[in-house]
């Protein structure tokens, strides 16, 4: 059955983090709407490439335009089934905002399956929700996990892992794409047949 998922994203937004999920989840038959405050459908966010090539973090490179399909203002997440949230610089921003803070809050406490990737755990911290629960991010983010009373799930050399607990379904980065897209699938109910 589709279902219907919401992605909130935001300029420099991670380009694989938000393009890649936004593709896949509509290529398995859900409709997604991504939002961004302050945007309507048809405006574009800036997109950034965040790369592991050798040093001591990513590097970042500039990346597309992605393309808002749905007006931030006018969404009630009630009508959705799922959330994800991408990486990249977007989520250190997003954060300061209430209303995408209330989102978060409402996808997270409702039970409903949340998808969260690298930076985009900082929405959850900051929406304060997190006690107890185990999660994975990109390393430089494993203390604000911390501080907000969230457990670590530690990242393999690939940044392939994801890590499930209860409805949060979180990675570290764009690598574990194939294993954190195959888990909120599940938690979504989603059958996919060979």
């Amino acid at each position: 059955m589709a279902k219907k998922i919401l992605m909130i994203v935001g300029d420099f937004v991670e380009d694989y983090e938000a393009m890649v999920p936004f593709q896949m989840l509509k290529m398995v038959g859900h409709t997604v709407h991504a939002v961004c405050p302050g945007k309507k459908a048809g405006e574009t966010v800036k997109t950034a490439v965040h790369d592991f090539e050798g040093d001591q973090t990513y590097t970042e490179k500039r990346g597309h335009n992605f393309m808002i399909n749905a007006d931030f203002d006018k969404i009630d997440p009630a009508k959705y089934d799922g959330l994800v949230i991408p990486g990249g610089r977007a989520p250190e921003y997003l954060r300061l905002n209430e209303k995408v803070i209330a989102i978060v809050k409402h996808f997270v406490e409702s039970g409903k399956p949340v998808a969260a990737i690298c930076h985009g755990i900082q929405l959850l911290t900051a929406a304060n929700i997190i006690g107890g629960r185990t999660l994975t991010a990109y390393p430089a983010v494993k203390a604000e996990i911390l501080l907000a009373g969230g457990k670590w799930c530690d990242v393999n050399a690939t940044y392939s892992n994801a890590c499930v607990d209860g409805n949060i379904v979180t990675a570290p980065a764009w690598p574990a794409h194939p294993e954190w897209m195959k888990k909120f699938l599940e938690l979504l109910g989603t059958k996919i047949e060979a």
